[in-house]
This record gives structure tokens, sequence and C-alpha cells, in this order.
């Protein structure tokens, strides 16, 4: 009798509002599928035994300034279970924060290889990735490991994320992250918005079509594939150079694997503009890396929909029943994929957050789209085919072609 009733009332409304609530529908379907994608990849994965591979691998660690855990961020890649490894750090300059901590490294792990360059020739824009430049130049072993400088990692992590890469079809394997947040709403925010958001977005594409990108928490290639793309300095104007790695391996012929080593990542206290300014401009990296699937992403924003649903809805209780729909499987998707396969803490302890974090999102996903500049390491960039242009550059280059017009 209710179905026959609900029946009634659909085909009853006018044809836009039906077009509509299905369409409202969509992110309710997309949740229930990035829950069973994140029980599919976890599941198999936690089962898996993989073969014995520790060839020597160097670590390639850029850094630039510090955090507050840089420090055991530092230590636990110097505490790793493996035979044979070096650390290379390189910082931008002398004077950075970090080259202390990295010199006391050196002294309280003398048994370690590790070793600090200072300064990278300047290839591109991109800053991180000419150091990346460098130290590959440096590094003495086949196997290149590429992680941030807040980057922490188990003590197992290297036979984890190294040991896929004895197929020799594998061109790369990257990881997810999981939050160590300050107490601070802004970083909080950031940690459950990854964990449990954009992560079921990678587990989707995993499982529809497999990965074709990477994730810049970590990276674990070989000298070789970095060659068959043109080396680092093929993507030193990149912005989003974890993106363009995975995927030029990719269309390479190399298979990217998701690990199932779950690393974690530092979120530091922020204000509210550099939480904005953050925000907006990883979101502006993602759409201009891969604008169809983002413009695809308003069909994931369940609070919207559920809200556009409940005002159209024939009845009160079909408006209930979409809102209720969102927060059982919204909540559902962020511990599935955050909580039980990512191990996030700041999901498992915030997850009352989510709504709040999807209500701001959708409002940051539709600021990516009033401009391509975005502010980063304290300069203003404008970003042309994912590349990165400096606003004082670009506006000469404008002024110039201008000039040239009018002769």
């Amino acid at each position: 009798m209710t179905c026959e009733i609900f029946a009634a009332l659909v085909f009853a409304l006018p044809g836009w509002r039906v077009f509509v609530l299905v369409l409202a529908a969509a992110p309710l379907a997309y949740y229930i599928a990035a829950t069973f994608a994140a029980w599919r990849f976890f599941s198999r994965e936690r089962a898996r035994e993989f073969a014995s591979y520790t060839p020597a691998a160097s670590l390639l660690k850029p850094v630039r300034g510090v955090d507050f855990g840089s420090y055991e961020n530092f230590v636990s890649f110097c505490t790793q279970d493996y035979p044979e490894y070096e650390i290379l750090f390189g910082a931008g300059d002398g004077g950075d924060p970090a080259v202390p901590l990295i010199q006391r490294l050196m002294l309280e792990f003398p048994e370690k290889r590790i070793s600090l360059f200072v300064g990278a020739e300047r290839i591109g824009t991109n800053r991180k990735v000419n150091m990346l430049v460098r130290l590959a130049n440096e590094a003495q072993n086949e196997i290149l490991v590429l992680t941030d400088g807040d980057i922490r990692v188990s003590r197992n992590y290297l036979r984890e994320v190294i040991a896929p890469l004895a197929h020799r079809k594998v061109g790369a394997v990257t990881s997810f992250y999981r939050g160590i947040a300050e107490k601070n709403l802004g970083a909080q925010l950031e940690a459950i918005g990854a964990a449990s958001d954009f992560f079921a977005g990678v587990l989707m594409a995993n499982w529809m079509e497999g990965i074709t990108f990477g994730l810049g928490s970590s990276i674990v290639t070989t000298k070789e594939w970095v060659g068959r793309v043109g080396g680092f300095a093929a993507i030193a104007d990149m912005l989003a150079d974890d993106y363009e790695l995975g995927n030029r391996i990719a269309k390479a012929g190399g298979k990217i694997l998701l690990s199932r080593e779950v690393v974690a990542t530092m979120y530091p206290a922020q204000s509210a503009r550099g939480f904005w300014q953050h925000q907006v401009r990883w979101t502006r990296t993602v759409r201009l890396s891969r604008p169809l699937s983002f413009v695809g992403l308003i069909f994931t924003h369940g609070l919207p929909w559920a809200l556009l649903a409940a005002l159209i809805a024939p009845s009160r209780w079909i408006g209930a029943a979409y809102l209720a729909a969102y927060l059982v499987l919204r909540l559902t998707m962020a511990w599935m994929v955050g909580v039980w396969g990512v191990r996030d803490d700041v999901v498992r302890r915030r997850l009352w957050l989510v709504p709040l974090r999807d209500a701001i999102y959708c409002v940051v996903w539709i600021a990516s789209f009033a401009s391509n500049r975005i502010h980063w390491g304290g300069d203003e960039y404008l970003m042309r085919r994912g590349r990165l242009v400096p606003i004082a550059a670009s506006d000469s280059a404008d002024a110039h072609a201008t000039s040239e017009a009018r002769r």
C-alpha cells in the first residue's frame, strides 16, 4: 500500500520534479557503491601474501619547513625493518628549519645512510620537483621511494610498498594516508575530507577502471620507469606532480597499484583563511587534472541534493527519507572507508563532523570554477593546462601579447 501511495505521488508531480528526485538519489547510490568498493579492496588486500622482495632502495625526501610532528616523521624512516636503503633529504636552503633536525638524525642514527642536499637547480616552477631531480641524480639505487616531509610510516612500510615491484609490469605503488591532526577545526575537517570522501573516489576509480595516478603521500617506483616518462624534469612545472607522475607511468604501460600499507600525514592548525585557500587550491588542482571526473563529482554531493529533494518532495515523509538516507549512507561510507579501511582516528572520533565538511566542500567545489589562480607557498600562480605560471610572469606575457596584437 505504501509503495502504491508513493508511486501515485510521484506520477502526480511535474516532470522536472521527478527528474530532480531521481538525480538526488545518485549520491545515495554512490555511497553504497563506494562502501562496497572499500570492503572489497581492504578485505582482499589484507588477505594477500606478497613474496619477499627487498632490493636496495633510495628514499627521496624533499622538505620545506617543519610542523608539530616533523622529527617523529623523520625518525620513522630511520627505523625501518628493511635490509638496505638510503635516505636523501633535500632542503631549498641552509636556513630551512628542517636542516637542524636532519643533522640531528645523522648523529642519532650513524649506522644509517642519511644524506642532506641543500639547493637545487631551477628547472621549473615546482620547487619540490626541482629538488626531486637533484635527489634522483644522487640516488645510488634503482628503487625510488618518494614521500613528503610530513609523512610518518610504520616499521614495515618499505617491505610492504616495495614488494609489488617484483612484478615487472608494476610501474608504481601508491598509498592512502591517515590524519594526525592538531586540535583545530580546519585541520580536522581536512583530515575527514581526505579519509572519508576523497579516498572513496579513489577506491571507486580503482574498482571501475584501475588507478592511473599517484597519491603524493607515498609513491614507489624505479629509475627505469621515471626515465621512460622523461624524468622528473618533465613535470617540473606541474602543480599535481604526484598525479602527473602516476598518470604518465600508466600511459607508458606501467600498472599503478594501491598499497594496503597506509601512511600518516600531519594536519597542523590553520586559520580560516588558510583553510579556505588550501581547500580551493587542492580542489582546483583536481579539477584541472581530471576535468570530466571533477564535474561528475556533482552527483556525489549528497547533502545539497538531499536538501533540494526535501524542498520539492510531494510529502514531508519523502523529504525526510532523503535526508535520513543521506545521513545513514554517508556516515556508513565514511566509517567503512575512513575508519575500517584507512583506520583514521580523526574520522573515528569526529564522525559527526562529516555533514559540516560536506556543506563546506560543496561551496569550495563551486568556488573552484571561479578562477585558475591558486595560492601556494606564499605565492600566487595561474594554472594553465596543469602547469604553474607565476602571476607576474603571466601578466607580463599577457601584456606582451596585447602589445603585439595592437601593432
